[in-house]
């Protein structure tokens, strides 16, 4: 995780890694804001240059494709007078 930041850090973004999560499938990486492709071309490099993964078994990386929505919470509301 240090080491993603790091190389982040050093290509001016801001994304920062907070959890790398193992399953059965893969590898979930969690970060503080939503990748760009730049992001994600700079963990992609990272994780096929390591020295304990086949690069050729690691897959394209992407975003989540699920149907979730953003709860935007707080803004006050005041119906129109002629109401």
């Amino acid at each position: 995780m240090a080491n993603i930041n790091r190389l982040l850090r050093n290509a001016k973004s801001d994304v920062l890694v907070n959890y790398i999560c193992f399953d059965n499938t893969g590898i979930m990486v969690i970060s503080n804001k939503v990748a760009q492709q730049s992001d994600m071309s700079i963990i992609d490099q990272y994780v096929k240059n390591s020295n304990d993964i086949n690069s050729l078994q690691v897959e394209e990386l992407h975003l989540p494709k699920s149907k979730s929505y953003l709860k935007i919470i707080g803004i006050p509301y005041y119906p129109h007078v002629n109401s």
